[in-house]
């Protein structure tokens, strides 16, 4: 899109997701590319929600536009059990994390498209390497303005959504000691990472402008933000959360994220202003929930006095109950709740890990799990088999 093309408005905070699933083969767990044998049989009406990404061992599936959770979780999960059917028919199975435990990024195959291959000459392997896998929130707002200003408000509650989702313990074979690696592999982007502070969308615009007038993007798609804003959908798209384990989880912080930016955009047009952080504080929470995950302890924005990340979360939960009650998704906002209560996706990858000592089960359990419908499983991988092009992993111990 370009910077100056018209920005749509919208009179309700309305949700679109975007999730980010890996294609694994069914023998050897290892990520496979895949997408192309996918999409050769989607159905033609799902062609627009069923699409290829930069590495062909992705597959993205978007819900519409839509009012409420339960909207785009039903939207959501009727294209992915299709997906899932079709990937049954390849071979391939659908893993619900944010990297891959021990495929190699070497092993990966661009999809072919020119934007790919002119990114992948100019940056290398700062967009190479980062094989990661995400889940992206749109919620819609009236404003351009709005859009800003809720954007910088939220910036303070990015950490929390990260510790909720973190998903991206294995890198390579190897344990990373960070609960979410993937927000590690993509600190290099020259584009990434928290927005800087700005006061309305006028200066938003000036600034794309000043990124294409430099050569630095040649759109606003190139701005990889944790939060940026989409004048074509007039949306706030949340992208710091980790691939999710399940839908569960997925409509959860699209619950938490539809009433954070309602509950933001009501407070702001009452003329309250929330603790204007300076980013580097942000930035200090952010890395404690990357490296912790919801065992992180979090600098409260008024007082500075750390908070336990779970805490954090039942607080704003109850906060923002009254928000969902009207938003309808009451139901989807209490399984936050119950996220905070349980391991996180990363933990349960670890424990998994350590009852098996073989990273290809803790894949197939995973693919197993979070499964919509009943079905082909990933096999078991052969005693000793090499998993990964380069020889690397041998399926039962990291390298």
């Amino acid at each position: 899109m370009g910077s100056r093309e018209p920005l749509c408005c919208n009179d309700w905070p309305t949700l679109g997701l975007e999730v980010e699933l890996q294609l694994v083969d069914m023998e050897s767990s290892a990520l496979r590319s895949a997408i192309a044998e996918i999409l050769q049989k989607v159905p033609g009406d799902f062609c627009d929600s069923v699409k290829p990404e930069f590495m062909q061992c992705y597959v993205e599936i978007n819900s519409g536009v839509c009012r409420t959770v339960a909207e785009a979780g039903d939207d959501l999960e009727r294209k992915i059990r299709v997906v899932e059917g079709i990937a049954d028919g390849c071979g391939v199975g659908l893993l619900w994390a944010a990297t891959h435990p021990f495929s190699h990024w070497r092993d990966q195959e661009i999809t072919p498209n020119e934007r790919y291959y002119k990114l992948a000459d100019l940056l290398q392997e700062t967009v190479i390497r980062p094989v990661t896998f995400g889940l992206h929130v749109h919620v819609g707002v009236e404003s351009g303005d709005q859009l800003i200003r809720v954007g910088s408000a939220l910036q303070q509650y990015l950490p929390l959504l990260l510790a909720l989702s973190v998903n991206s313990p294995f890198w390579h074979g190897r344990p990373t000691g960070h609960h979410s690696h993937r927000i590690d592999l993509l600190e290099g982007f020259p584009t990434g990472g928290l927005p800087p502070k700005m006061q309305s969308w006028d200066e938003y615009l000036q600034l794309v402008d000043q990124l294409q007038a430099a050569g630095f993007i040649e759109s606003p798609n190139e701005i990889w933000w944790d939060i940026r804003p989409r004048s074509t959908s007039g949306t706030i798209e949340v992208r710091i959360c980790d691939m999710p384990p399940n839908l569960p989880g997925v409509l959860g912080l699209a619950a938490l994220i539809q009433c954070l930016v309602t509950d933001l955009s009501e407070r702001l047009a009452r003329g309250e202003c929330e603790p204007d952080w300076h980013a580097l504080m942000v930035r200090q929470n952010r890395w404690r929930a990357y490296r912790f995950g919801l065992e992180a302890t979090l600098a409260e924005p008024q007082t500075l006095k750390g908070v336990p990340a779970r805490c954090a979360v039942e607080q704003l939960a109850e906060r923002l109950r009254p928000v969902a009650e009207r938003l309808g998704c009451a139901r989807h906002l209490e399984h936050v709740l119950d996220m905070a209560s349980l391991p996180t996706g990363s933990e349960r990858q670890l424990a998994l890990y350590e009852q098996t000592g073989d990273l290809a089960e803790v894949v197939r359990q995973l693919v197993k799990e979070s499964r919509l419908t009943p079905g082909a499983a990933l096999a078991a991988a052969p005693t000793q088999a090499s998993l990964s092009t380069n020889g690397e992993y041998d399926g039962t111990r990291p390298w």
